[in-house]
């Protein structure tokens, strides 16, 4: 709140910074060099309200409310979409997370996991099933937005002990019979309407913002690798091991790597904010910019744990937590195989 960070993707109209996909990509990946998790979390708000800025597809006097509560208390935002029997939400499928029709608006029932950020957040983006009515037999999908704190909302912490990213907050929440206004009730879609394709905005401000995090902490793996290596005297060699070639072979390796991966998601972020009537045909480098700062970051990290050895494997350098840090980035969509099938797609003209 402090530093306004949080105010930069907000649109200029609320108080914001207005900030674009490419500034908040670079953005991201400096913050990340300093900590993943804090930056992972954070991502959720930044991604979610620069793509809406660009959108516009919740109600006005929401997305206003919404923006004006981040620049003026450093309200933060999120979706809560994952379940434990739906798995991730980007694989399609009904929420088993209930919404009820009550006087005046709807009452929430449902668990959700993977919820970053959870004890800091203002405002959760609960992804429900609405039940069959008279202008939808079959019922449908929305989003229904629940403020903290709501009478009948539970957070438990299932994710300190995590592989990855233990201080993001990633908790489960529990909803039994949390009201929603109708108001707060957006992205209506009928059970029964042809698939929904992610939109280009949303896959963009997702992927790259969040392959910007992974590419940090991957580059903050190499940087301590390399401190290490100038510092690092073994009495047996007497000097730097970073005169050895083998460790400049592998910080090269590295910094190629990352070097590659950056140029890649730059070139892509400043298309979509330059080139905005050709962001349809950018999905594909979206989902490879994806690919190559995550597995980037994934060889970096590993070999930063290679130069420093068993150093590397204690809390005394944060190489460890690097290498575990970087794998959450794998698991975040597209996968790496959805991110080569959609490559692959594209140059096949499939």
């Amino acid at each position: 709140m402090a530093s306004g960070y949080t105010r930069l993707v907000v649109p200029t109209e609320y108080g914001g910074g207005g900030a674009n996909l490419l500034t908040m990509v670079q953005a991201q990946e400096h913050l990340a060099r300093g900590d993943g998790s804090t930056a992972m979390a954070i991502d959720m708000t930044v991604h979610l309200i620069g793509r809406l800025a660009e959108t516009r597809s919740w109600p006005e006097p929401l997305f206003a409310m919404i923006c004006r509560s981040i620049v003026e208390d450093g309200a933060l935002i999120n979706a809560a979409a994952t379940e434990p029997e739906l798995g991730s939400p980007s694989r399609g499928g009904l929420p088993a997370t209930t919404a009820s029709p009550t006087e005046g608006g709807w009452r929430i029932h449902g668990h959700k996991q993977f919820v970053s950020m959870a004890p800091a957040l203002r405002y959760f983006v609960v992804s429900v099933a609405l039940p069959p009515s008279y202008t939808l037999p079959e019922g449908a999908t929305a989003n229904a937005i629940v403020e903290a704190r709501a009478p009948g909302m539970r957070l438990v912490d299932t994710w300190s002990d995590a592989l990855s990213l233990r201080s993001s907050g990633s908790y489960d929440l529990y909803l039994e019979d949390v009201f929603v206004p109708a108001e707060r009730i957006v992205d209506l879609r009928a059970v029964g309407a042809a698939p929904a394709q992610k939109s280009p905005a949303q896959m963009a401000w997702f992927s790259l913002t969040m392959a910007a995090v992974y590419l940090g902490v991957g580059q903050a793996a190499c940087d301590t690798a390399a401190r290490y290596a100038i510092e690092r005297i073994p009495t047996a060699l007497g000097r730097p091991i970073a005169t050895l070639p083998n460790v400049q072979q592998r910080i090269g390796a590295m910094e190629t790597q990352l070097m590659a991966a950056r140029a890649v998601l730059h070139e892509v972020a400043r298309a979509w904010v330059e080139q905005p009537s050709s962001r349809e045909q950018l999905v594909p480098r979206i989902a490879a910019a994806k690919y190559l700062c995550t597995n980037a970051a994934v060889a970096a990290s590993d070999q930063a744990l290679r130069v420093a050895g068993g150093f590397g494997l204690t809390r005394k350098l944060p190489l460890e937590r690097f290498y575990r840090d970087v794998r959450a980035g794998l698991t975040h969509p597209p996968t790496d195989e959805a991110a080569l099938e959609m490559v692959g797609k594209a140059k096949l003209g499939a």
